[in-house]
């Protein structure tokens, strides 16, 4: 860490040219508020739709992007009584979100988007916005948990319960999809994992897939999941593309099945047919992030289970351009930078 000043990284406008290292002023935490200082921030799909000015258009600038972050509390406000300095902690993304029904406008308070994010060498967490990393992961394994980790929880564990031995299709081989994969395999549940790469899918199999397909070979991979299922379909699909790709999704679901709708690799839109979501009662629902009880239920889950995250590649502060840039690639896990 320096200590000149604050170092962060920056956007001016949208592109990701534009997105600078700047110095500024170390903040100073008010009553409730936690000073931290970063160790490391890991990057999701939403931070490259951000910087490139697909997800929020009317963004203003300066802005530092990215949610997900871990740091040691350095100092803490006059009236804070959760933490202390010295403990190590993660950002809650929607900080108004601490349990129960979400705020009725969900993004109003969120990390990386209406908030300022977590590319700089300091940050400032609410006290009810911040939880206790798990200690038996790194710096650099913590990061990934604030939005891939608990997106796939919340799907999976906290807006239904896991029933051992039933079947879910996870689409991908991004952190959401890999942390699905993780709590699938110890829930219970039987994995069915797609990718276009054989090699990652290899590497699925490695992490307690079930089964695999590769879409690229085998375009109507619905039928595909349905004949792994002997017909009956699967019991629950994380729907990561968008689009037609939900048609597939919902063609690939049991009757009284549930589509996770997570992420919009494709489209920002979904279709599918009415009848026979109507006819098999489908149950589909939003995944957004979610509250901070469910992260910490989540936390204390990867201390019992051991479960390890899965990094692809791991950059330094002053290589954050490479970075995004390796995350359009298609990383298999992670991408983490470290704030050194």
């Amino acid at each position: 860490m320096g200590t000149d000043g604050n170092r962060s990284w920056q956007m001016t406008q949208f592109g990701l040219p534009n997105l600078n290292p700047v110095r500024g002023r170390i903040p100073e935490p008010g009553p409730h508020e936690l000073l931290v200082r970063t160790k490391a921030v890991s990057l999701n799909y939403k931070d490259k739709l951000i910087v490139d000015g697909m997800l929020i258009p009317d963004l203003s600038f300066p802005f530092v992007p990215t949610s997900d972050a871990v740091g040691e509390i350095v100092a803490v406000g006059s009236a804070v009584s959760r933490f202390r300095v010295g403990q190590r902690v993660l950002g809650q993304v929607i900080a108004d979100w601490p349990d129960g029904d979400a705020p009725p406008v969900l993004h109003k308070h969120t990390l990386g988007s209406s908030l300022s994010g977590m590319l700089s060498e300091h940050v400032v967490f609410g006290e009810d916005a911040a939880v206790l990393a798990p200690p038996s992961l790194s710096d650099i394994e913590a990061a990934t948990l604030p939005i891939a980790a608990l997106t796939a929880w919340f799907a999976m564990a906290e807006a239904t319960r896991p029933v051992p031995g039933q079947t879910i299709l996870i689409q991908g081989t991004g952190g959401v999809s890999l942390f699905a994969l993780q709590f699938a395999a110890a829930f219970g549940l039987r994995a069915i994992v797609t990718s276009s790469s054989d090699d990652k899918l290899e590497r699925a199999k490695d992490l307690g897939a079930w089964q695999v397909i590769n879409y690229r070979t085998q375009p109507a991979w619905d039928e595909a999941a349905r004949d792994l299922t002997d017909g009956i379909g699967v019991n629950h699909v994380l729907e990561m593309v968008g689009g037609d790709n939900a048609r597939r999704s919902l063609n690939a679901l049991a009757a009284d099945g549930r589509l996770s709708v997570i992420g919009l690799l494709g489209a920002t839109e979904i279709s599918f047919p009415v009848l026979p979501f109507m006819r098999n009662r489908i149950v589909v629902q939003g995944i957004s992030i979610g509250h901070r009880r469910s992260f910490e239920r989540m936390n204390r889950a990867i201390e019992a289970l051991g479960i390890k995250p899965v990094i692809d590649k791991v950059y330094g502060f002053n290589d954050v351009p490479q970075a995004f840039g390796h995350l359009e690639k298609g990383p298999f896990g992670k991408i983490v930078i470290t704030a050194t």
